[in-house]
């Protein structure tokens, strides 16, 4: 079975050096796909390319360590020279995630492959008119947010005039319903927010610092990977 037809966007963790408070980041990769999480994606700002590869040979590791290279999809933002580079070495990396205004999806899915998997993530404000118009056939799914304002990604979210535009649960389930591939929700999402999460029918949510700078990374992880499944199943039984 291919890695694109087994894609689980359901509890997804991106990281980078600059989220880990001084943490390894394979250390936190490990503690998040242990406690469930099935989607890990590399990002990083600050980092050069050959620091990048070695993240990504870090998290590649990390997911091995507990035996789920096959489950786990392991991304790199942006950078597809940084995924053809660790590839090159012998690096298991399935995809890349990119925004609207990046290296353009075609582009990577001629240098990656079918086999591989490609996220995107448009302009919030620009979201609804471009799953009703683009052409989503080379992409596995969307990245969608910010659900609230996030330290993170200080930018992410910002519209046209520079004002921050957050994600309502009744615009996620909207977006959901107009879009034919699945949508991954972040941006500031904490546990409190899974139930309603769940109940827009988003494929899942991704996570940066309620995990990677949690005092306990792998028991939050865990407390999000059990609240997810909980209110999922909920969510599929109504």
């Amino acid at each position: 079975m291919s890695i694109r037809s087994k894609l689980d966007i359901s509890v997804y963790l991106v990281v980078g050096p600059e989220n880990t408070k001084g943490r390894p980041v394979g250390s936190i990769i490990k503690d998040a796909v242990e406690a469930g999480f099935t989607c890990v994606q590399i990002r990083s700002k600050i980092a050069s390319a050959q620091e990048l590869i070695q993240l990504t040979r870090h998290a590649s590791e990390a997911i091995a360590q507990v035996d789920k290279s096959e489950e786990v999809t392991l991304l790199v933002n942006d950078r597809l020279d940084v995924v053809l580079a660790a590839r090159k070495q012998g690096i298991k990396v399935d995809g890349i995630h990119v925004g609207q205004s990046d290296i353009p999806v075609e582009v990577c899915r001629e240098y990656l492959g079918k086999e591989s998997i490609i996220g995107l993530s448009a302009r919030t404000h620009e979201m609804i008119e471009y799953i009703k118009t683009a052409d989503i056939s080379q992409i596995d799914y969307l990245g969608v947010g910010p659900l609230h304002e996030t330290m993170t990604k200080p930018d992410c979210g910002l519209d046209s005039d520079g004002k921050l535009v957050t994600r309502s649960f009744v615009e996620i389930s909207k977006l959901v319903g107009l879009s034919k591939i699945p949508i991954v929700v972040g941006g500031g999402v904490k546990l409190v927010d899974i139930p309603s999460l769940a109940q827009t029918g988003a494929a899942g949510f991704f996570v940066v610092s309620a995990v990677s700078e949690a005092n306990n990374p792998k028991q939050a992880a865990a407390e999000l990977v059990t609240e997810w499944k909980n209110c999922a199943a909920v969510g599929n039984k109504d």
